[in-house]
């Protein structure tokens, strides 16, 4: 067993990490924190009475460092870095939530802030792990990678060779509430979101660079990434469309069959994909169809789970040498 920590309970995120932990077989849950402490898990988050009670600390490295060999950071983005630079220097792993590491020093600082650890940040392993398990076995801290990225990439991926470099690429691209965090917002209360659909910042997205990048550093390849957001009214989900056109005429259903044929949590699906059948997964449920060269991908992922918690526990098992699969549920909430 590996002694485990969680800083940023409060949200989403930090309670599927909880909920996958508690009954985790190779990682103890040692610590658990927010910004302000003074609080039990199962008071922050009533469903889980009588499931676990710890109580909910302060966020401190010092702390953390000696009980726990590894912390996941479910923080703000601009943020974590700050928590990430202490726990390292302190010799804790790090499974990063937020964007702090995700990109190149340049693009961040564009689409974010300051980077305050610039230090780390090129150490820093991106947490796809179709792409870059091997080195994540030698991380010390991993990024998981945005719940928009994780869709789009894994769809996107294995057809980069056969699109013509900078062709207009369109992503529509549907995400449940729950993605846009614990916090009230105009944008995400019930009257705004209930029996509606609608875009949000098209084309300005700040996932639209995360893509872009990780095409360039993973393929060599670069493309014009046209991606819209949705918000739609359901909890959890995410649903991906991708539109683009091929090079050359290939087959893209085989093609995609052996590019993933290994892959334990890439599943081909026959039909257009749907969210609940990925709801409650680490899944990404992938579906493509062809007219001659124009190409469609249809991608789903549990946007709290494949997009965020389980993706960072399967990180955290590669990082610590565990099976990938450890503690990963593949039962879906279904129906």
């Amino acid at each position: 067993m590996l002694d485990v920590a969680i800083v940023g309970a409060s949200g989403y995120t930090g309670l599927e990490l909880v909920k996958i932990l508690v009954n985790h077989p190779k990682f103890n849950l040692t610590y658990i924190a927010n910004s302000s402490g003074d609080t039990t898990i199962d008071a922050l988050h009533p469903c889980l009475e009588k499931v676990i009670s710890m109580d909910v600390e302060k966020a401190d490295a010092v702390a953390i460092s000696k009980i726990a060999k590894l912390c996941f950071l479910a923080l703000p983005h601009k943020t974590s870095m700050s928590f990430a630079k202490e726990l390292l220097a302190l010799n804790v792993k790090v499974v990063d939530l937020s964007a702090d590491y995700r990109l190149e020093l340049d693009t961040y600082e564009e689409h974010y802030c300051a980077h305050e650890d610039k230090e780390n940040l090129p150490s820093s392993v991106y947490g796809l792990p179709e792409y870059y398990e091997n080195e994540i076995k030698n991380a010390n801290l991993v990024a998981n990678p945005g719940c928009y990225p994780t869709a789009t990439l894994l769809g996107l991926l294995p057809f980069v060779e056969y699109i013509k470099e900078n062709d207009n690429i369109f992503v529509d691209a549907k995400s449940g509430v729950s993605g846009a965090g614990k916090k009230l917002s105009d944008l995400t209360s019930f009257v705004t979101v209930n029996d509606n659909i609608f875009a949000y910042n098209p084309f300005k997205h700040r996932h639209m660079p995360e893509i872009q990048e990780k095409i360039k550093l993973v393929k060599n390849k670069e493309f014009n990434i046209n991606f819209v957001p949705h918000l739609i009214p359901v909890t959890r989900g995410m649903l991906v469309s991708v539109y683009c056109t091929l090079s050359e005429d290939i087959d893209a259903k085989a093609l995609l069959n052996e590019y993933y044929k290994e892959c334990e949590f890439i599943r081909m699906r026959q039909t257009p994909v749907s969210i609940k059948n990925t709801a409650g997964t680490n899944f990404c449920d992938i579906f493509v169809e062809q007219n001659g060269t124009a190409l469609f991908i249809n991608t789903s992922i549990d946007n709290l789970l494949r997009g965020a918690s389980s993706q960072a526990v399967v990180n955290a098992n590669i990082m610590c040498g565990f099976e990938a699969n450890s503690g990963i549920n593949k039962i879906s909430y279904v129906p």
